[in-house]
Parts: structure tokens; sequence; C-alpha cells
């Protein structure tokens, strides 16, 4: 028996039988005390993936900050005519991949503004030319934001949109977008951005067209515990019905250069409880994933330990995190990710998008 606070008693009971946690359970969880919530998170988290903690050698391509959004919660997007606005040409992200290419890069990670003034045939020809320069390493790519705007724009079925996509390269998808699903918080934070129920919709046809993907929760800003909670139950209903979700990847809110400047950052210790609760919640997803560049090496070794197996990536050239004020040097080696991992007391190993054994060169 996990040794825990009595009144959690009811909760060990069923984490250690393996049974799912209603979101009463849920709720009572974010009262617990941090070694109760350690002690069962890690639990699960051994159970699912022994010692072993997954990362990726990435290469990040923002390919474009213009976008017709204004999200209140982005520091990234600037308007279409602003000076700052900038779109990389396709011999550019070339010339990227080449030199990613010959560091070992096994994942190239893309998101971007939604530029109307790109044509469909521009994100294709950015995977085929990626997958020709470096066709070992895997293509993730573009929101369920993303997905909806090609749709709409180029008047093409979300599932046309994923199978030219497919064809062109493209192996997986980001989580990104989903920010916190409740209709009451999105009003608030983005009101021009799909809805919750939409983002789940892209989401399911990429897992029926055979596209993974993962899901975010970008917490710390006007949400609930109460709609955190919703949040990951909305996910593991639709991992239920697909299976196609790899990670669930907990976001704390970097206030700096957005629209709510004047939200406190979340504590280490609120974080722990959200990366706990999150393995706890999430019985059904295979990853809880974090990002080196919003958290660092120390909460990272820490949240190996709170249910955490995946801690990220190299991140080289982020420029989202970056831009809304993250402090965290970008570009960690494969060697520090290596060693951090180690002294955290976990087995390191690089894998690509898909979960699969990597190696570098």
């Amino acid at each position: 028996m996990i040794a825990i606070s009595s009144d959690f008693t009811d909760i060990a009971e069923k984490v250690e039988a393996g049974q799912r946690l209603t979101r009463e359970d849920g709720m009572r969880l974010f009262d617990a005390d941090l070694f109760t919530l350690g002690e069962l998170a890690n639990c699960v988290r051994e159970r699912m993936h022994g010692d072993v903690a997954y990362y990726t050698h990435t290469l990040h391509l923002n390919y474009s900050n213009a976008c017709v959004l204004s999200c209140g919660l982005c520091a990234f997007y600037r308007p279409l005519d602003h000076k700052e606005a900038y779109t990389f040409s396709l011999e550019e992200i070339a010339k990227k991949a080449e030199a990613a290419g010959k560091m070992g890069v096994r994942e190239f990670h893309i998101t971007g503004g939604l530029n109307p003034k790109l044509p469909f045939e521009y994100y294709e020809g950015m995977f085929r030319t990626l997958k020709r320069i470096v066709p070992a390493a895997t293509v993730k790519a573009f929101t369920s934001v993303e997905i909806d705007f090609f749709s709409k724009l180029f008047r093409l079925s979300v599932d046309e949109v994923f199978q030219r996509l497919k064809a062109a390269g493209m192996d997986c998808m980001p989580g990104g977008g989903a920010e916190i699903l409740g209709k009451r918080v999105r009003q608030i934070i983005c009101p021009e951005k799909i809805s919750g129920e939409r983002w789940i919709e892209v989401q399911r046809q990429a897992h029926l067209n055979g596209v993974p993907t993962n899901a975010t929760m970008l917490y710390g800003h006007v949400e609930t515990v109460e709609e955190r909670i919703d949040h990951m139950l909305a996910i593991r209903a639709l991992q239920d019905e697909t299976q196609g979700v790899q990670a669930f990847v907990p976001l704390s809110y970097h206030a700096e250069g957005t629209a709510f400047p004047d939200i406190p950052p979340t504590t280490g210790f609120e974080d722990l409880k959200v990366y706990a609760i999150s393995r706890l919640m999430l019985d059904n997803v295979p990853h809880i994933k974090l990002l080196w560049t919003y958290v660092g090496t120390k909460m990272i070794q820490v949240a190996l330990d709170f249910g955490v197996d995946d801690v990220g990536s190299t991140n080289m050239e982020e420029r989202i995190v970056k831009a809304a004020g993250a402090n965290h040097y970008d570009a960690p080696s494969v060697d520090e990710l290596t060693w951090m991992i180690q002294r955290a007391g976990r087995v390191p190993k690089l894998i690509d998008s898909l979960y699969g054994a990597a190696h570098a060169n």
C-alpha cells in the first residue's frame, strides 16, 4: 500500500488497482499535500515507463509570426503589416534543415501564425523539403487551430487537409491551441480562436486519418480548478474514443508580452500538483510531457518524480515561448539533456516524434 495521508486512502487504492479516477477524485487531489501527489503519480509513472525518461532532438520551425488573430495570451504573433512580421521562404527552411541534419536533429516541430498570404502549396513544399534533406527526422506540425484555418481558407475539408499534408510528409501534430477548453475561459483569453469543441473535433479527425497528436493545457491565468479537471476529462474522453493522443503537455502561463501581463506566475508547488494530477487523471494517455523551455532543469528533474516521463527536447530556435518571457536557455544539447536525466536518477531515451528510438549522429 502506498504510504500517504489517510484522507486519500480511497484514491490510493484506486491508483494501486489501476482503476479510473472520477471528476470528484480529481477535484479532491488539488487539496492533497505534495508528498501524497508525488507518491501516487510516481506509482503510475513507473508502472507505465519504469525509470525511462524520454527526450527529443528538435529544430523548431516557427515559419511565420504574421497572424490574423490577436489572442490575448500570445506574445508571438504580429499583424500582417507589422514591421516585425516575418515569413521564412522555402529556401531559408532548406538551409535550416541542412544545418539541423548535420547536428543530428530527429524532429521538426512546426507551428506559426495564421497567415492568409501563404498558399497551401507552401506547407506541402515545406514538408517535402524537410523529408528530402533529413529523411530520418519526423515532422510534427500544426495545431488544431492551424488545421481549421487551412480548411476554411483553402475550402478543403479537414480530412482533405490531413490527407494532403500526410502525403507531403506530416507524421504527427503538437497539441497547441487547446489552452483551457471550457467556453467561459476561451471567451476571456482567446475569443477569436476556435472553440474547445472544434479543437477536439479537429484532433478526432487527425486520429481518424492516422495522425497522432499531443494535447496541451495552458493553466495559471483565469481558469478554475474545476475547469482544469474538465479539460483533462475532455482529453481523456477523446482518447477513449480514438487512442490517438500520444502525450499530455501541461504549460504554465507566461504573462510577459501578452494582454494579461499582471497575472502572477504559478509557483513550483502548484506546477508539481498539476503534473501529478495530470498523470493520475489521464490514465489512457501514454506520456506526460514537459517543455524544458518553460520550466528549466531543476523543475524538470523534480517533475520526473511527479508523473512526468518526457522532458521535451533541445528546442533549437523555439520562438513562441521565448516571446512570452521564458528565460531559460533555449537550446540544451543532447548531452546536456542526457546528463540532466541521469542526475535525476532516470534512464534517458532519445526518441523521434512518434516515441520511436532515435540515434544521434
